[in-house]
């Protein structure tokens, strides 16, 4: 079984490793086989890889199985010290096969575990695609070939890509060989790829990959008058689930009086919220808030996030800022490619860097 790198295409680094079985032993014989191959994979590969998050293979008809042959992998997990957030489950494109019903149902069993799932293939109908969000979606390598003299794969890419976005999901661009593919798409708005032009078929977990090329690949990113990055402001964020209370956000101002702001994650770790100190203070320590919110969710008292890629030039950082002018001075939450909180940039940071650059 080999291993594949998965590279962001804005900072060139290996974000997870993907498996990939040998194309003869692509298709199990049953579902029982399928099980116990799935769980020989897991040991296998975090027996080689223990810190990147991973992506395993899983043929679309063991859905039919119920929890049983997943819950055995988290208790595998568990054992070995990750989460189940920490592997992503790739479906084949067989998944085009599978009644609509039973797709869904295995879904939510993956979901209920709190495993993370992808599509094999973007040739799937739209609205499944938004139906069940999953966490990626993979353009194949003959849709990646065509590009980007392809009009037609050309199409399917950006639309799928814009209609992923909509739905939470992220595209993964395959078999990747030049650098005219990689234009073609960050232009379409895909972050994530693999391919040949990354690594070769001997590359292993710790191995480098081939660097990203000097050029910009996103003519939207060009933007030399902006100065330093967003990235180059950051520090490490305070955050909770969707469901904490009011009462431990309290204690956590409480014990940092430097703390500006908390920010509240769902599943996935994205921000759906955030909590800027003065605001949540003033309503929990005015008359009777602490008896009406202390014990409710925080995010009764939160505000939208206010989201920046960790890309953009700090001045663009500082125009999203000044968009609110009630709330000018609100932390910046710094985001990745998945749309996951990487820190929170102090607006007046970035005022005090560009003012002495």
């Amino acid at each position: 079984m080999a291993l594949r790198p998965i590279v962001d295409l804005d900072s060139g680094a290996v974000l997870a490793i993907e498996a990939v079985y040998p194309a003869e032993e692509q298709h199990g014989e049953d579902v029982a086989t399928l099980a116990e191959r799935l769980g020989r994979t897991a040991r296998e590969v975090m027996a080689r890889e223990n810190l990147l998050p991973l992506v395993l293979p899983v043929p679309a008809r063991l859905l039919t199985a119920g929890r049983e042959p997943f819950a055995f992998v988290e208790d595998t997990l568990r054992r070995s010290g990750r989460r189940p957030r920490d592997v992503t489950f790739m479906l084949d494109p067989e998944i085009r096969q599978l009644p609509r019903e039973h797709l869904v149902r295995g879904l939510a069993h993956l979901r209920e575990l709190g495993f993370r799932y992808a599509f094999g293939t973007a040739r799937v109908p739209p609205d499944l695609l938004v139906e069940t969000a999953p966490f990626l979606f993979r353009i194949d390598g003959t849709l990646t070939s065509g590009l980007p003299d392809n009009e037609r794969f050309a199409a399917i890419v950006d639309g799928m890509t814009r209609i992923g976005r909509g739905a939470g999901t992220f595209p993964l661009a395959s078999g990747v060989t030049s650098v005219t593919q990689l234009v073609s798409l960050r232009q379409a708005g895909v972050r994530l790829a693999q391919g040949p032009f990354f690594a070769g078929e001997d590359w292993a977990p710790g191995d480098r990959v081939t660097p990203l090329p000097d050029l910009t690949l996103d003519p939207a990113s060009s933007d030399t008058a902006g100065g330093p990055r967003v990235s180059e402001f950051m520090v490490p964020a305070v955050t909770m689930t969707c469901d904490a209370t009011a009462e431990e956000v309290l204690e956590a101002f409480s014990n940092d009086s430097a703390l500006n702001s908390v920010i509240l994650l769902d599943h996935r770790e994205r921000p759906v919220a955030a909590l800027d100190r003065a605001r949540f203070l003033l309503s929990i320590t005015g008359p009777y808030g602490h008896a009406l919110y202390a014990k409710r969710p925080a995010q009764r008292l939160a505000d939208p996030p206010k989201t920046v890629p960790r890309t953009v030039p700090a001045l663009t950082a500082l125009r999203i800022a000044g968009v609110d002018r009630e709330r000018v001075y609100d932390d910046l939450i710094a985001v990745n490619e998945f749309g996951q909180c990487m820190g929170v940039v102090h607006v007046s940071d970035i005022i005090r860097g560009l003012s002495q650059a």
